[in-house]
């Protein structure tokens, strides 16, 4: 048996602008799922996790009449299965063996690593020649159709695409014009960019916040955002919010909750390339806080996803002096990021830390996060 790895990501900028076929800058974390898997021959596809007490077997020719039937955490690996056999690959039948160190429903995109360690292991040992831009659209298909999340492509592409010491500049509609994203993925004005992103040269670290209050892409709320900006889209005659000129066309919304929701997108994709910017000329990453604070307000006002406890901790860790904060993913829950001189992290942790306990929440789970690799066969 042969081990595959995909990271965890936590997005610098560009929230809920992936479906809307925008700008996103996430990293990987240091934190994986591994995939350990072994061809079978006998048609059945057996699932086993480390954070799980059940197994699960199917036939490979029974994933799409079983799906209601199996455990909500096994459709991950086995909707990546169906989708290489609806695709035409030939799978003969396949032992995956899981284990997670991205935490559960935080924010940090732990459902994508997955999906992703099971998506390069079938890639690898099923379909060589799969490119990588394909290699993501199964994982996210996976989440979509199997599962039934409507992600976009960003926790998908920063799983397998993110380099170490980097962050991953990727322009969603591009990225679906050519077969793999772009010819080497470095180059200005391609579908994705490896950005420099090293805070240690400049005394920097990005903390990461675990509120505790898990969410879930699955349930209802995640899906209604997405519904409202095709709405919005749709009401301004464009294909995408991406498409938006200005918050001033924006403005000429009748529907308050439609100009909120396509407000928060526009200004989002205009704060990525400022971020971009910035970190591609080499300037101090300490002038991207606002930047930061600035997102996690649209998100709580004009995209209503945040929660008082993420809100909590975003002040909580400006007020203790970090340079910038705001919540990161799909939000109702999850994470926040926090941007921090390094010698603030453990100051900022503890401020956060006794808020959260004075105010009756949990407490919350807190660490560094540093640019890491993407997907890989690691044994």
């Amino acid at each position: 048996m042969r081990t595959w790895v995909a990271p965890g990501r936590v997005n610098i900028i560009g929230e809920h602008t992936d479906y809307n076929d925008g700008f996103v800058l996430p990293i990987a974390l240091p934190q994986v799922v591994e995939c350990g898997a072994r061809v079978r021959t006998d048609g059945r596809v057996c699932v086993v996790s480390e954070q799980r007490d059940d197994s699960v077997t199917v036939e490979v020719g029974e994933l799409l009449a079983r799906r209601d039937e199996v455990p909500g955490w096994s459709r991950y690996p086995l909707g990546v299965v169906a989708e290489f056999v609806r695709r035409g690959h030939p799978v003969s039948g396949i032992d995956l063996e899981l284990d997670g160190a991205v935490p559960i429903g935080a924010g940090l995109s732990s459902s994508a690593a997955l999906s992703c360690a099971v998506a390069i292991a079938l890639r690898d040992l099923f379909a060589p020649s799969m490119s990588r831009f394909e290699l993501i659209d199964v994982a996210r298909a996976a989440e979509n159709d199997y599962v039934g999340a409507p992600t976009g492509l960003l926790d998908q592409s920063a799983s397998v695409l993110c380099t170490e010491g980097h962050a991953l500049f990727l322009d969603i509609r591009r990225f679906g014009e050519t077969e793999d994203g772009s010819s080497d993925g470095n180059e200005r004005g391609s579908a994705h960019e490896q950005i420099p992103f090293d805070l240690d040269a400049f005394g920097l670290r990005l903390l990461v916040i675990d509120t505790g209050q898990t969410h879930n892409h699955a349930e209802g709320g995640y899906a209604r955002r997405r519904a409202e900006c095709e709405a919005a889209a749709a009401a301004l005659g464009v294909p995408a919010l991406r498409d938006v000129p200005s918050l001033d066309v924006v403005d000429g919304l009748a529907d308050e909750v439609l100009r909120r929701r396509a407000r928060h997108v526009v200004s989002e994709n205009a704060r990525v390339l400022e971020v971009v910017e910035i970190l591609r000329g080499g300037g101090d990453p300490r002038a991207i806080g606002p930047i930061l604070t600035a997102g996690h307000v649209s998100l709580r006002e004009d995209f209503e996803i945040s929660t008082a406890a993420l809100d909590t901790a975003v002040a909580t860790a400006r007020a203790a002096g970090a340079h910038g904060a705001r919540m990161v993913g799909g939000g109702f829950g999850g994470s926040a990021l926090a941007l921090v001189d390094h010698d603030r992290v453990d100051a900022v942790a503890d401020a956060v830390r006794e808020k959260f306990l004075a105010s009756g929440y949990s407490e919350p789970r807190t660490f560094v996060a540093t640019p890491s690799a993407g997907a890989r066969m690691v044994i």
